[in-house]
């Protein structure tokens, strides 16, 4: 694992251009506005916290996986994988790449399965439909697609040096936290460096819990502010879709919308 941020392949190949990124996802925006595409986006970020809480993951291998995900669709549009197979496959080679220790296949399918017939019941009248033998090919094809980029940084570690350098109380650490977590269900982790990430989510906890952060701590930190800003607005702006989103009710709709891939051609 490279030591610093800056010599990974994080930060030379997977911090993208936000003009890039769009012209990427054209052809699924063709099916789908933009808020639509980012509540599909939302709704796996969630399917993959569940199956990653119910495997009993750490959170590190939960973020890994979800900024997999995303770098995977970054590349590619929705019609070449199901979500639905891509996000145990990324929970599959986050866990390795973590070293959290080995998923047995049985259990990954089974933990699918039961979390779809009985959290994401309102989304899908089928049960899960994918075999061992599915997410270890889609494994292959996601390493591919990653360039087997695999090191993924993320804001926790920075979030941490930041809160205790400013002095702060685990109130404010625990806030900062699953604020990062909403994060990854923006385009932020593909878009930004982890370290300027943990500081628009620092400034957005010391708002909410109106602390009178230091504005000279902030000052003196060495970071492009106009960054850090486009960053607090991508978060301002998730919560302001999540706010008014009836996902149970939408959600079967806005899966239907998913552009598939074509049928082989029948002889």
């Amino acid at each position: 694992m490279a030591g610093n941020f800056w010599q990974s392949s994080h930060s030379q190949q997977w911090i993208l251009d936000k003009p890039d990124l769009l012209r990427e996802r054209q052809h699924d925006l063709l099916a789908l506005n933009e808020d639509e595409y980012q509540k599909v986006f939302i709704f796996f970020a969630n399917v993959i916290q569940v199956l990653g809480e119910q495997l009993k993951l750490r959170q590190q291998v939960i973020a890994t996986a979800t900024v997999y995900f995303k770098r995977f669709y970054a590349r590619n549009s929705l019609k070449n994988i199901d979500p639905l197979l891509l996000a145990p496959t990324c929970i599959l080679l986050a866990s390795k790449v973590e070293e959290f220790g080995v998923i047995s296949n049985s259990r990954l399918i089974s933990i699918c399965q039961s979390a779809i017939k009985t959290k994401f019941s309102y989304a899908y009248a089928q049960e899960f439909p994918y075999r061992t033998n599915h997410i270890l090919e889609c494994e292959f094809y996601l390493l591919e697609n990653l360039d087997c980029c695999l090191i993924v940084y993320q804001p926790y570690r920075p979030l941490l040096q930041l809160v205790q350098d400013m002095g702060q109380e685990d109130q404010l650490l625990t806030l900062n936290w699953r604020i990062v977590n909403d994060s990854l269900r923006t385009d932020v982790c593909l878009l930004y460096p982890p370290y300027q990430i943990a500081i628009a989510c620092l400034q957005i906890a010391c708002v909410i819990l109106q602390k009178d952060a230091p504005k000279q701590w902030f000052a003196e930190l060495n970071v492009d502010l106009d960054k850090v800003q486009e960053i607090v607005r991508a978060i301002v702006n998730l919560y302001e879709l999540w706010k008014d989103w009836k996902e149970k009710d939408e959600i079967q709709m806005l899966l239907s919308k998913i552009p598939k891939p074509k049928p082989p051609p029948q002889r």
